[in-house]
């Protein structure tokens, strides 16, 4: 089994990490797998660099087997981080569009209604992210943040994206892809043998993130403690819920729109990528309105998904 790390040229916060990480010892030029796409080996890791947009190929682990035989553990995106505030950001977080339509277009990349296994590293690699980039002086300027579930593209194996953020200028900063770098270098072992996040299914707790804004801040407050595992984090773009009539002041009936489909397609995704593990959902509560807060919480009931306090994941 191989780890796939994806780079594209196309995209500086993308081909920067991508060159501080190669430019470690250990690399050897990998199998061709198609045209305009190069590859390199390490160990157990495997750079693929292309030249599309990132959230444009689908299914590189399963090509990636296609072509080579090699079977793909998991697969880690590089790519730049775009954000209103144009604060600087090193960033991490699952994929999926688990809250659109059959119907609807994905605007980057994904299938609607599709949820990545999301990679177990997450949480582990976040506050790897922290220490690295604290210790490479890019603290406090940099903000170490999740994301929230979005985008694509399409995969099959344990995903994430690791991102800097947020204007040209950041993107291409010589020290924010040093630090990622470093986070792959460290994160998957390669300096020392000894990964950052591989997860023993030795039924720990899984924190499912339900509500909040993209940058999910309740669930970061837990997520950031050490030894908390993390799955898909669903901000509230992503619970899509029809506001229902009103009678005597109060809201009857069933809440209808994708918000149900989108926590059990994460739910489910989030159990297959922790083996082993009690996956539990954890709520901003503050974020919702009262009848989405009690319609969420009768769901999740009803699919006996676990409701937890930020204690539970300590």
């Amino acid at each position: 089994m191989v780890v796939l790390v994806v780079a594209t040229t196309s995209d500086p916060a993308s081909i920067g990490p991508a060159a501080a990480f190669l430019a470690m010892p250990g690399w050897c030029p990998g199998p061709p797998i198609a045209e305009g796409m190069e590859s390199f080996t390490n160990g157990n890791v495997r750079l693929l660099k292309h030249e599309r947009s990132i959230i444009a190929e689908d299914d590189l682990d399963q090509r990636w087997q296609e072509a080579t035989g090699e079977s793909v553990s998991e697969v880690i995106f590089l790519s730049k981080h775009t954000a209103v505030s144009k604060r600087p950001a090193l960033t991490v977080h699952p994929i999926g569009v688990p809250h659109l339509k059959e119907d609807e277009t994905p605007p980057q990349g994904g299938i609607p209604g599709w949820a990545a296994i999301p990679s177990p590293r997450i949480g582990p690699w976040l506050r790897l992210m922290q220490k690295i980039a604290a210790e490479q002086g890019l603290v406090p300027e940099f903000e170490i943040t999740l994301e929230a579930t979005h985008h694509g593209p399409v995969t099959s194996t344990p995903t994430m994206f690791v991102e800097i953020g947020s204007t040209e200028d950041h993107w291409a900063r010589q020290d924010a892809a040093q630090a990622i770098a470093l986070v792959l270098w460290k994160g998957l072992g390669l300096e020392d043998g000894d990964a950052v996040g591989s997860w023993q299914g030795n039924c720990e707790k899984v924190l499912l993130g339900i509500g909040g804004g993209h940058y999910v801040p309740r669930h970061m407050d837990i997520v950031i403690k050490d030894g908390v595992w993390v799955g898909h984090l669903l901000s509230g773009y992503s619970l899509p819920m029809d506001t229902p009539p009103q009678v005597n002041g109060k809201t009857p009936g069933e809440v209808t729109g994708m918000w149900k489909h989108s926590i059990k397609a994460s739910y489910e995704a989030t159990k297959a990528a922790f083996p082993g593990g009690e996956v539990i959902a954890h709520l901003d509560h503050k974020s919702f309105k009262g009848w989405q807060k009690n319609a969420v919480t009768c769901f999740l009931q009803e699919q006996n998904i676990r409701i937890g306090k930020p204690s539970d994941f300590f």
